[in-house]
């Protein structure tokens, strides 16, 4: 079984690799979604997301661990 989790952070467009969108936490913690909503693709949107770590998973963006997001909330925009 997979442990959920929440995190509260920023929507982040990274122009690495081709670009991709990513999370980056209020922590510090950095994560990239395989699943990122449309409505989360927004630069600098505060959003707050419960999802579960993917183990193993192997990507090409190499910016933080790779997540699937569950549910999400966005909280305005930074």
């Amino acid at each position: 079984m997979m442990r959920t989790f929440t995190i509260t952070g920023k929507s982040r467009y990274i122009g690495l690799e081709g670009g991709f969108w990513a999370i980056e936490a209020d922590d510090g913690n950095k994560y990239t979604p395989i699943n990122m909503p449309e409505q989360l693709k927004c630069e600098g949107a505060r959003v707050s997301i419960r999802g579960q770590i993917i183990k193993g998973a192997v990507s090409l963006s190499m910016w933080g661990e790779a997540i699937r997001i569950i549910s999400f909330e966005t909280l305005g925009i930074v």
